[in-house]
Parts: C-alpha cells; structure tokens; sequence
C-alpha cells in the first residue's frame, strides 16, 4: 500500500509539477511483500558471468580460450526511511532459522512521467541476508534510514 510520499510524487507528476519541484525524479515501486512499495534506493541490480579459461594441448600459440561459465547475481539492497510501527523487514529477516528462511519473488518496477510502467526488474527466491539500521548523528537533520540486503537465485529483466 503506497505511503505518503509516494502519493506526493505522485500528485505532482499529475499536476505537471515534477519538472519544477525536482530536477530528476526517477519514480519506481518495489512489490516486496509488505505493506510499503516505496523506496528511496535500490542498489545491486547487475549479473555477470564468469569466464572460463581452457588451452588446447595441441596449441602451438599458447593462448587460452574463453567459454561463459556460470551466471552470478548480486546482492540487492533495499533502502528507505523509518517509519513508526512499520517492522516489515524486521519481521521478514527473523523467518531466518538457520536452516529455511522465506524466500520470496520480488518485482521493481520503473515508471515513466505519466506514472506508467516501463521496465521491470524480478528478483526470483529473494531472501534477507542482512538488516541495518540507521545512522544516527545528532547534529544532522537527515531521515533516519534503514537497509534490507537480499539474496537471490535469478535476475529476469523485462520491458513493459
């Protein structure tokens, strides 16, 4: 269920007012499974490949060939604020018993001005493999935020 902030930004691209409010507003949702889609950043959404190196024994040139090898996805970490009586990652990080932990298909998606999607990142059999908390500086005016870090099996990418 969407919170405020994201019903703020969402009243602005409405009225046209974005352009003017911010000077780049790069608007996505992330269905994760608990109550709040928004967030302010999601990091870690890249794959690679390894790469396997082999000669053959009759080679004369004593060069390596290169074949891919196995597909790795990083961790993706969800960051945003704290909010009061929300202990949605908390609750999701403790189903954690050192054997089974809830795994769970995550979608991020990305929208365009008109609040349409336009690309979508699925994250399948995410799991939390780490929680932090914030940052706490007594001088600073900053929103206190907290970070989920999950692991996952697959990164599908698709256009909408």
């Amino acid at each position: 269920m969407p919170n405020r902030l994201y019903n703020y930004f969402l009243q602005l691209i409405k009225k046209k007012l974005w352009r003017t409010k911010l000077c780049l507003l790069i608007i996505f949702i992330v269905d994760w499974g608990g109550s709040r889609v928004s967030f302010a950043e999601v990091s870690g959404l890249d794959m690679y490949v390894d790469v396997t190196e082999y000669r053959e024994g009759g080679d004369v040139d004593k060069q390596t060939h290169k074949i891919p090898g196995l597909t790795h996805y990083s961790k993706v970490v969800l960051k945003r604020g704290i909010m009061k009586g929300d202990n949605d990652f908390l609750d999701w990080f403790h189903t954690n018993n050192g054997s089974q932990v809830e795994k769970r298909n995550i979608l991020i998606t990305l929208l365009n001005q008109n609040h349409e999607p336009i690309l979508n990142w699925k994250l399948v059999n995410a799991f939390p493999v780490k929680l932090s908390g914030p940052v706490l500086i007594a001088r600073s005016s900053e929103v206190a935020m907290e970070e989920l870090e999950l692991a996952h099996e697959q990164l599908n990418i698709e256009t909408v």
